[in-house]
């Protein structure tokens, strides 16, 4: 690599640290605790009580009274330990390389294994409780508040272990996941990607946060360069890479067989009951409908007048006479805007949380990249964001967070704490469904044809990066899960060789795959945790049917409903309460449909004729 692309100069824009980012910009973590010290304390009381479950072991065998006040005991250990962790994850996520923060974290994930041990026991004695009994249980009127926790353990019996073996696993928890804190390590601290200097002589840091603001320039130049490069530091810790992705598949594959699933697939899918044919209804489905995204790309590389197509041509504009830059209150102006079909109280809460407090807008260094929401019961949603104002799709990200936090906002409303917390294929679907609405907003603001054919540039790429993308992610978690427990080897030649395979079948026989794309299946954070990502497609598709919807009806009740029921139910179940029905391949074709509509019509507003793609 050439030094003059890792070597900074004296005009070259640098990411800034921590305490260089303006207070009203960071989020405000005194809601959960108001100092270090507050935490440190709360941290030795929790220390101090958890061990006192230990006095309904041998207890719960039919006693409605005994069995409440031991889930109201345990409960009294969960929500203090969910608030320790929140805290503790933000403050990693603000810099993950300042050693008091990771040794926090570390405490906290050691006592939380105590605790998983010290509590090991209650699963076990529920499952021993005979059916009618339990029945019997389930009808008293003490335990109607625990209903829905009660039955969701009682399903869990087949895959439950004795005492002894429960106590076991949640020994191994902590020493079972340190490949997630290996990847995010690597990544996130010592992998360091230089500078990398455009036509203008202008040099810029390139980091995991900024590399995807390098992929929306319209310079191909640059773009290829900083793609080159980027991966030229992934390939220099490809084999420590290979070596943490395969341990992490290894955990799910004994997590699996330990608790007697059948793969470690429907273990993950068994949680929140999902019927393993949403997954392949979902893969079967999408490869059905290859051929939009194939012409999508055809076009993509017709507008923007390239001989040939490459992964780093795939993000930047076709529109190239409108220049994004948003600050991020305007961003959120246009956020607020977009929401108006979902009420008042819905849009004033958002504007408060977004305007006050509730997010974390830039990135600095050591900061966590990407974006995320998180929270706990009692505390403000919280957003993770590494905004950039010109990068537009950070507005339709900003978009995707407030929707996770507001389905967290009315969840901790109108739920108690053991109901409140809604499974992530159910996130999917909050998030997603407000990038429809932005979508829609933004189309309906202008009848300027430029600007139309932008927007449904963005709303293509958001279905094709959703859908299409998530898809072929899902497919190779399925794929190398498989191959594990088939007894065969995970080495970095297969992990490329399989993804080789999916990014042939899924970017088609005219685009240009460069060989360094195949480490791409390295660097996804989701695949060191795996059998997320499907459900980014599937909420997208459900997103697409509600906000429909909203929009035809002008009646938001349905989706607030959607909104407030939090885990209540199972996720099917809520769903089809609000009017989609995901064992149906139909919400994922309906959402292809509009891609392939789309394509179409921004094919005719770019002067270029649809039969010819």
């Amino acid at each position: 690599m050439p030094s003059s692309e890792t070597t900074p100069t004296s005009t070259a824009t640098r990411i800034p640290e921590r305490h260089e980012i303006h207070e009203t910009d960071r989020w405000d973590l005194t809601h959960l605790y108001p100092t270090d010290e507050a935490w440190e304390t709360a941290f030795r009381a929790l220390q101090e009580h958890y061990s006192e479950i230990g006095k309904f072991r041998g207890s719960m065998s039919g006693s409605a009274a005994r069995v409440c006040e031991a889930l109201e005991f345990e409960k009294s250990i969960d929500l203090p330990l969910a608030r320790l962790s929140t805290y503790a994850s933000l403050r990693v996520s603000e810099n993950a390389a300042d050693p008091a923060f990771l040794e926090r974290e570390a405490r906290l994930e050691n006592l939380s294994s105590k605790i998983q041990e010290a509590c090991s026991f209650i699963g076990p004695e529920l499952q021993a409780i005979p059916d009618e009994v339990f029945t019997r249980l389930l009808a008293s009127p003490e335990l109607l508040p625990w209903r829905t926790v009660l039955e969701n353990k009682r399903r869990f019996k087949p895959h439950t272990l004795d005492e002894s073996g429960e106590r076991l696993l949640a020994m191994s928890c902590q020493a079972l996941e340190g490949h997630g804190e290996t990847f995010s390590q690597l990544t996130n601290v010592d992998l360091k990607f230089g500078f990398v200097t455009g036509s203008d002589g202008q040099q810029s840091e390139l980091t995991q946060g900024s590399f995807s603001s390098f992929l929306v320039k319209p310079d191909y130049e640059l773009r290829k360069r900083a793609f080159h490069q980027f991966y030229a530091e992934f390939s220099d810790h490809k084999f420590s890479l290979a070596s943490t992705l395969a341990n992490s598949v290894r955990t799910d594959v004994f997590r699996a067989r330990a608790r007697h699933y059948p793969s470690a697939l429907s273990h993950a899918l068994f949680r929140n009951n999902i019927p393993q044919q949403v997954y392949t209804n979902l893969v079967s489905t999408v490869r059905n409908n290859l051929t939009p995204l194939y012409r999508y790309y055809e076009l993509r590389r017709r507008a923007l007048g390239l001989k040939e197509i490459h992964h780093y041509d795939t993000y930047v504009p076709i529109v190239s006479k409108i220049t994004s830059h948003l600050t991020f209150e305007e961003a959120t102006d246009r956020v607020i805007a977009a929401m108006t079909p979902l009420g008042t109280e819905y849009t004033h809460v958002l504007e408060e949380g977004l305007r006050g407090r509730w997010c974390d807008r830039y990135e600095s260094k050591g900061k966590r990249s990407g974006a995320f929401s998180s929270g706990c019961y009692g505390s403000p949603p919280y957003i993770l964001m590494n905004y950039k104002p010109d990068v537009f799709s950070d507005m339709f990200t900003l978009a995707h967070e407030a929707g996770h936090s507001m389905h967290t906002w009315y969840a901790q409303r109108e739920q108690s704490f053991q109901d409140y917390h809604y499974p992530i294929f159910l996130a999917e679907v909050a998030s997603t469904f407000n990038e429809e609405l932005l979508t829609h907003y933004l189309l309906e603001q202008t009848n300027d044809p430029t600007l139309r054919a932008y927007l449904i540039n963005r709303q293509l790429d958001d279905l094709r990066g959703t859908i299409y993308r998530q898809t072929m992610f899902a497919e190779f978690e399925k794929v190398i899960h498989e191959r594990q427990e088939d007894g065969d080897a995970l080495t970095l030649d297969i992990f490329t060789g399989i993804y080789r395979e999916l990014l042939k079948t899924y970017f088609g026989p005219r685009f240009t795959l460069d060989t360094e794309l195949e480490l791409e299946c390295l660097r996804i954070p989701h695949f060191y945790s795996a059998f997320y990502v499907y459900q980014y497609a599937t909420g997208m598709s459900a997103a697409v049917a509600l906000s429909r919807q909203v929009l035809k009806s002008g009646d938001a009740e349905r989706y607030l409903g959607f909104l407030k029921s939090g885990g209540k139910c199972y996720p099917m179940d809520t769903l089809a309460a609000a009017g989609v029905d995901m064992t149906s391949p139909a919400p994922i074709e309906n959402a292809l449909e509009l891609f392939a509509r789309r394509v179409d019509e921004l094919a005719m507003l770019l002067d270029i004729d649809p039969s010819d793609l």
